[in-house]
């Protein structure tokens, strides 16, 4: 490798950093006819220090731009060293790396020059070249550009694995004030594009099985939170538009990282912390496969997630009234919301009760976090000695965690 690409990976991946979206699940691409590469739900990933999940080969086309979005570390105002690879220089890297086997994919994003056009045709002509001239059949993950044309996005779908366009900020006033170059409507047209294709494309996969496949891991997007004040609440409830009405696979929260000193952000030294990440994503598991509302887990009275206690456990505190649940008879729905069993464990648990009364000593072997669960819960083998308040109740749960590892603790409560 020259001197002057590994300048350029070295710029242009660390920019690519800020932009989180980068899971690769979904995709099954097979590799035929001795292609290079085979695309799987496993694709490796790299965590930076700041504990961010990227992509092993993640970068940027250029980091030159023509918009001047306060929040992001490749605005034209910023003064910075602006490079870009050539579509060939991409291609390389792609193939030079996964013959190393330092990768499995490609996440390949842009600044935007001249406009969405001139950049999306160079993003999906990379893809192009990596798919027909290669072989290459490797996981492709694609940022597409917001304002580009339908043919490009209908092109980006037809090699790529998985697309998305970032909405950048939860909502189009905090767009508008951040970057007031920048349309809503242009980031939400390609994903109704988008989505309409891959419904019309999954009707023709049905009745023609050899029709070409459009992005089978679906699109997903970003949002910068904590650069603008919008509360968890808000968060959620976009994000569950998302889902709802588009169809997404994933919406990835970003924590703004202060990149500059203007006024409109937080100062620089203050970021967001990093649990407020952590528990946007807790609520946002417990909205795709748990069948939680956003207003069972935030409401407009209580708008941001506790920072202490994770969703799921906070939702049981303010709902004690639905417990203790029996474990023997509850309904599947019921017990899997019990703080401490997941869907594995709530679904082992209708299937062995079946054949006898569960105890404790079965839901320990079942895999279920029964220090949690046990506030929660009846067994055969196990009631609760009294009623407790929620805050005392969260008090109890806060200390124990605190003290799991204290070799002389020992639980408060009492087992029959």
């Amino acid at each position: 490798m020259s001197e002057r690409i590994s300048e350029k990976l070295a710029i242009l991946s660390d920019a690519a950093k800020y932009d989180v979206s980068c899971a690769s699940s979904g995709s099954d691409r097979k590799n035929e006819n001795k292609g290079l590469g085979n695309a799987s739900s496993g694709i490796c990933h790299a965590y930076t220090e700041d504990g961010r999940c990227v992509s092993l080969l993640k970068i940027l086309l250029t980091n030159f731009c023509i918009y001047d979005c306060a929040y992001c570390i490749s605005r034209k105002s910023n003064d910075i060293q602006r490079v870009a690879f050539t579509v060939q220089e991409v291609v390389d890297l792609t193939i030079n790396f996964y013959r190393r086997n330092y990768i499995e994919g490609l996440f390949l994003s842009s600044g935007i020059f001249k406009n969405a056009d001139y950049t999306m045709e160079r993003l999906v002509l990379a893809a192009k070249k990596l798919r027909t001239e290669h072989r290459f059949n490797g996981y492709i993950h694609l940022k597409t550009i917001p304002g580009a044309s339908d043919e490009l996005m209908q092109q980006a779908a037809l090699y790529a694995d998985r697309l998305s366009v970032n909405v950048e900020m939860p909502t189009k006033e905090s767009l508008q004030l951040l970057a007031p170059d920048k349309k809503r409507d242009d980031m939400l047209k390609p994903m109704r594009y988008i989505d309409q294709a891959l419904i019309q494309n999954a009707e023709e996969q049905k009745q023609h099985k050899k029709a070409p496949v459009l992005a089978p891991a679906g699109q997903s997007t970003q949002m910068v939170i904590g650069a603008t004040p919008e509360t968890d609440f808000q968060i959620l409830y976009m994000a569950h538009f998302f889902y709802r009405k588009m169809h997404l696979k994933r919406v990835y929260y970003s924590g703004y990282v202060p990149v500059s000193n203007d006024s409109r952000l937080p100062a620089v030294g203050t970021p967001v912390p990093f649990i407020r990440e952590n528990r946007l994503y807790q609520a946002d598991w417990l909205m795709r496969f748990y069948h939680f509302q956003v207003d069972e887990i935030v409401s407009p009275h209580e708008p941001l997630l506790d920072a202490q206690t994770d969703p799921k456990l906070s939702w049981a505190l303010r709902n004690l009234h639905l417990f203790p649940v029996d474990i023997n008879t509850a309904d599947y729905m019921l017990i899997m919301r019990v703080p401490g069993i997941g869907i594995q464990s709530a679904q082992k648990i209708c299937e062995a009760r079946k054949f006898s009364r569960l105890g404790m000593h079965h839901l320990q072997k079942i895999g279920v976090s029964v220090n949690r669960a046990r506030y929660f819960i009846t067994t055969s083998d196990h009631h609760l000695l009294k009623d407790y308040q929620p805050m005392q109740l969260r008090e109890m749960i806060l200390q124990e965690s605190r003290s799991k590892y204290r070799p002389d603790f020992s639980p408060q409560l009492k087992l029959f």
